[in-house]
C-alpha cells in the first residue's frame, strides 16, 4: 500500500476502522501527507498489532 492507495480512499477506510475498532479516534486517524508512517506507527500501538496486521487489516476494508 503506498500514500497515494491510503490518501485517495482515506476517508472511506477510516470510518470503516472506527467501525472496527471503537476505541479509535478521529485524531487517531488523521491523515497527512508525508506523515503515514507516523500516524500507522500511532494506530499500531494504541491497537497493540504489527504494522503488518494492520496494514492487511486496512487492504481489506
Amino acid at each position: 500500500m503506498n500514500t497515494m492507495e491510503l490518501a485517495g480512499n482515506w476517508g472511506e477506510q477510516k470510518e470503516k476502522l472506527k467501525q472496527k475498532f471503537a476505541a479509535l479516534t478521529e485524531n487517531d486517524l488523521f491523515f497527512s501527507d508525508g506523515k503515514k508512517e507516523e500516524m500507522i506507527e500511532k494506530l499500531k500501538v494504541k491497537l497493540g498489532i504489527t504494522k503488518e496486521e494492520l496494514l492487511k487489516i486496512i487492504e481489506k476494508l
